[in-house]
């Protein structure tokens, strides 16, 4: 719609849109025998801003338009034409001022600070390197990748997604190394979103997964800016979303949730043997409970005699078959938990602990399970602590689950044929048109030493070919040799 050429009409045009909201703010001055208004909403505005700078600048003035062009030095000006995208501005933060008889209206930016501080990451700590983290602020969030990657070639697409909540979501890529297809692929996607708000980059994951019968995640959630930064220059595909403190980086392989964001400030002899050891403990944690009820329940002819005797003794007078009890506890453990998670830092942890001891010691004094059963457990749910992603986390415990239902049934049997399934499902899983289990299979020499390993980087000569077929050199060292 276009301008009204009275000011008053235009503010009231706006303020019957927001249906006359309480945070709405209008206000008409008469300058030089010129009617002007503004308006503005002040929940998301600074008085300070528009009573310092832009009253001074309009009041008493022969030129406002100069004024505004050329004295008003620390804020974003934007000239619109007609009325259909003022309220945007005004949520975002800006104020409108109208003109009488001109027919075009400016949205100055005047928005409050409304955002956190640059802080401590908190669900990715670490003890050695960058200390930062996302914010819910876009610009915050933008400059903190910048400053780390100082590149022409560093590109920030902006979409706005949301029917009413406008989100921006921002697309980062390097392009003289990522896939420019796969870029415009995700864009696309997230063009064809059509929802009414976005209020996280949750939102926009799970419209970016395409295979949702999968439980296993194919999206890096982050809040460390570092990692972002190592994903854009390794050839991914970071997505940023306005007021959340989370980035998406695409694509999630298998092998990427084993990383630590500390793996690349270690030694890469230390960093190496950490990697090895997340797997075994991914290993551990969902097949040794399963395991346990298998060769307990269907197979006890395999243990060794003197262990057998061990635990014979052990499920004296326990009144739960293997299974039951190690299901019990399993879901015991997954409460406390959640109740650690859901309940205040301060006294959080202590419950859990505290929680874990008594209901433990208590049920085996009870007889109600065997010492054994509180063992495998506990080993179990602390090798699953190893993952940062919640969805991973969620991934191992169904899947721990599942392998204990396969066991109970079949014994070993039971749990190679649930083994057998679980590994077609990760082989046939495609994370934005790249195999999950690469660099595994298919093979890639490079990728093994990028990403299974972690080899000294005057090694590592170039990137892995199935993340960027494009500025594959990593080094500026002589390397003959070509690579998978």
């Amino acid at each position: 719609m276009h301008l009204l050429k009275n000011v008053n009409d235009n503010i009231q045009y706006i303020k019957n849109i927001n249906h006359n909201s309480s945070d709405f703010v209008s206000r008409l001055i008469t300058s030089n025998n010129i009617q002007i208004g503004y308006i503005y909403l002040e929940s998301v505005t600074s008085d300070d801003k528009v009573s310092n700078f832009l009253n001074k600048s309009i009041i008493n003035s022969n030129n406002i338009v100069y004024n505004l062009n050329n004295n008003i030095y620390n804020s974003n000006i934007v000239t619109l034409d007609n009325l259909d995208n003022i309220f945007y501005y005004l949520s975002s933060g800006f104020t409108i001022l109208f003109i009488e008889n001109y027919d075009k209206c400016f949205a100055i930016e005047t928005r409050a600070i409304l955002d956190r501080g640059v802080s401590e990451a908190s669900s990715e700590p670490i003890v050695r390197g960058p200390k930062d983290s996302f914010t819910e602020n876009n610009a915050i969030n933008l400059g903190l990748i910048r400053k780390r990657i100082k590149d022409s070639n560093l590109i920030f697409d902006e979409v706005k997604v949301g029917k009413r909540s406008k989100t921006k979501v921002t697309v980062a890529y390097i392009k003289d190394i990522a896939n420019l297809k796969s870029v415009v692929k995700v864009i696309e996607n997230i063009k064809c979103i059509n929802i009414d708000g976005i209020l996280d980059s949750g939102y926009i994951r799970e419209f970016l997964k395409k295979q949702t019968n999968s439980v296993f995640p194919q999206v890096i959630n982050t809040e460390r800016p570092d990692l972002a930064c190592t994903s854009l220059l390794d050839g991914k595909i970071v997505i940023l979303v306005e007021n959340s403190p989370y980035a998406l980086i695409i694509p999630g392989l298998l092998i990427d949730f084993f990383h630590s964001p500390e793996d690349n400030y270690q030694n890469a002899y230390n960093a190496t043997f950490l990697r090895i050891l997340r797997i075994m403990c991914f290993i551990i944690t969902i097949s040794v409970p399963a395991l346990y009820v298998a060769l307990m329940t269907f197979n006890p002819e395999i243990i060794p005699n003197e262990l057998l005797i061990s635990l014979a003794l052990q499920r004296d007078g326990v009144p739960f078959p293997t299974a039951l009890e190690i299901l019990i506890f399993v879901i015991t453990f997954e409460i406390l938990r959640q109740a650690d998670i859901h309940s205040p830092t301060v006294s959080g942890s202590a419950m859990n602990i505290v929680g874990a001891i008594i209901l433990g010691d208590a049920a085996v004094n009870a007889g109600l399970v065997s010492p054994i059963a509180i063992i495998i457990v506990a080993v179990t749910s602390i090798c699953e602590l190893i993952f940062y992603d919640v969805d991973m986390i969620n991934a191992v415990r169904l899947w721990r689950i599942i392998f204990i239902i396969s066991a109970l049934f079949l014994g070993i049997i039971g749990f190679l044929c649930c083994l057998f399934v679980f590994i077609t499902k990760l082989s046939s899983l495609v994370s934005f048109d790249i195999p999950y289990l690469t660099p595994l299979s298919p093979t890639s020499l490079t990728g093994i030493k990028n990403y299974l390993l972690r080899l000294n980087r005057k090694f590592l000569y170039r990137r892995p070919k199935y993340l960027s077929k494009n500025s594959r050199k990593m080094v500026n060292y002589e390397k003959d040799s070509d690579y998978n």
